[in-house]
């Protein structure tokens, strides 16, 4: 089953470190969901996404490839006062992304739709 289910997370500081961290996380919450494989992971344009050596390994050992996006459906979607008003809005984005928005390429079906029991798991 293909599915484009979107997971996140929000820290302090956008470090190689943290961001490899990160898609680690990610790669395992999806396995315990029966999604045994990610193709491609979306992210802003940071540096940190285009010239980490720690981010490419991450990607490497989970076997996907990085895709970049502006975010334009939740980052960029308005002007926010602040960065702590962004974060608030972003359960609320996820919510709708992994629940009602519906994706043509997983035939018009919300991308919960392949998953099994992700309640409760930030997705």
């Amino acid at each position: 089953m293909t599915t484009r289910l979107a997971y996140a997370e929000i820290h302090a500081d956008e470090t190689a470190a943290t961001c490899a961290g990160f898609l680690r996380r990610a790669a395992s919450l999806f396995a315990q969901q029966g999604i045994p494989r990610i193709e491609r992971v979306m992210t802003d344009n940071a540096l940190v996404y285009r010239r980490s050596h720690a981010w490419r390994d991450a990607l490497e050992a989970i076997g996907a490839q990085g895709r970049f996006t502006l975010l334009d459906e939740w980052a960029y979607q308005r002007p926010f006062a602040t960065n702590t008003e962004r974060a608030a809005a972003l359960p609320v984005w996820l919510h709708t992304y992994n629940h009602h928005r519906c994706h043509t390429a997983i035939g018009g079906q919300p991308p919960i739709k392949g998953v099994n029991n992700a309640a409760g798991n930030y997705i």
